[in-house]
Formats: structure tokens, sequence, C-alpha cells
């Protein structure tokens, strides 16, 4: 498994150009993985989103497959990473560091969820890693399915159809001039895909890094049930 994850390009452009030709099916996939796995948050979303939307634009993707299986894919990742959030429970608080998992990724959406509440489910798409433990964390804190259900809704329209149409437009504005803005444009979304980790990580160094106990797990996931039930 690591070998294989370690092989995956993180070049959005060079990840579709090896996913052809069935790259609308390998875009649900990764879409789903990051959205929906834990092992899935160091895919490149925003980047790869606005790719295929640029793609699209120039004709080489179908552009209503790539917009719909995105969609699909953020909105159902996101709901299977609910369940596993709600089946494991405070048992995430407590799991070991490991390469593809640190505990400071669960800090870090904890965080996301005191600062915002329910609405994190949206406000989460945009910033990477959290938007991958954002739907587990719900389902640890145990929100109302209900609830859940419409943010991530909204959610996946605005992250996943909202990019890849921002990308669609804009290659269909430039036309072919678009491979030399291509990379500048990529890298202008990544840059500001890592404000918010950034704001996220100074934040987190001046207040100091703390362990966590299984009494403080089931603590914490009980904090974040009361944030997402106020008024029960």
């Amino acid at each position: 498994m690591r070998s294989l994850l370690l092989g995956i390009s993180l070049d959005p452009k060079e990840l579709i150009d090896s996913l052809s030709p069935y790259a609308e099916i390998g875009l649900f996939l990764i879409i789903f993985a990051e959205t929906g796995l834990l092992v899935g948050f160091f895919l490149p979303g925003d980047s790869l989103l606005f790719t295929a939307g640029i793609l699209a634009g120039q004709g080489k993707l179908d552009v209503g497959l790539v917009v719909v299986g995105c969609f699909l894919g953020a909105f159902i990742g996101s709901e299977v990473g609910y369940l596993i959030g709600k089946k494991l429970g405070p048992r995430l608080f407590t799991r070991p560091n490991s390469r593809l998992f640190k505990q400071e990724y669960v800090e870090r959406t904890r965080r996301f969820f005191e600062d915002h509440g329910p609405k994190t489910i949206v406000l989460a798409r945009f910033v990477p890693v959290v938007r991958t433990f954002t739907p587990v964390m719900a389902g640890v804190g145990e929100m109302p399915h209900r609830v859940y259900w419409v943010y991530n809704l909204v959610g996946a329209l605005l992250w996943a159809v909202g990019l890849t149409m921002l990308g669609y437009v804009l290659g269909d504005v430039v036309g072919s001039s678009i491979d030399a803005y291509l990379l500048p444009l990529i890298a202008l979304i990544i840059l500001i895909s890592l404000i918010p980790p950034f704001l996220e990580w100074r934040k987190a160094r001046r207040e100091g890094p703390e362990p966590v106990s299984e009494t403080v797990a089931e603590d914490e996931a009980h904090e974040i049930e009361e944030i997402l039930h106020p008024d029960d």
C-alpha cells in the first residue's frame, strides 16, 4: 500500500494524463479517496479539480462527466468518512502516529469545529487535510445525519463543482494559450489553499502540543458532540 501511495504523482496535470483514457473515472476515485478515506489526505484536491476543469475547457475531458463524477466523489466520500467516524468513535483520538496518520490532523480539525461549528462541513472543503478528517470528526461527534447531509451537499457543490467550473471557464476564455498559464494558475490555487493550514499551524505552534489520553479523547468527542448538538 505504501509503495502504491508513493508512486502516485501529485502533479495534477501529470496525474490526470496518467489516468487516460479513464481520467473521468480516475478523478471520481481520487476525490472520493481524499474526502472519504483517511489515507487520502495528501491527494491534490483543489488543484486537481481546477486542472480537470481547464482540460475539460480544452475538450480533452468530458465536462459533464468530470463535474458529475467529482461532485459524486466528494459527496459520497464524505458520507463514507462520516460513517467511519461514527463507527470508530473516540478510538480515533488515541490512534498512534504513523506515516499516514498524525494526531495533529485530528487536533487541527477539532479546532476548526470549535471555531465554526456545523458549518465546518462546508468551510473545510477548501482546507487541505482538514477536509479529509472533518467528515470523520462529524461522525465521532454524532452530528445528526440529516443536518450533516445538507452541509455535505452544499460543500460538495461549492467545492467540487465550483472549482471545476472555474477552471473550465478560464480554460475556455484563455483558449489555446492556457498551457502558458496552467502552471502559474495551479501554483496560485495551491498557494491559496495552503493559507488556512499555515494559519492553523501557526496557531498550534503558539499554543503548544497536548498529550491525548483515553479520558481526554472521550471528553473531546463529547465536546464535539455538544458543538454539533447545541440545542440538545
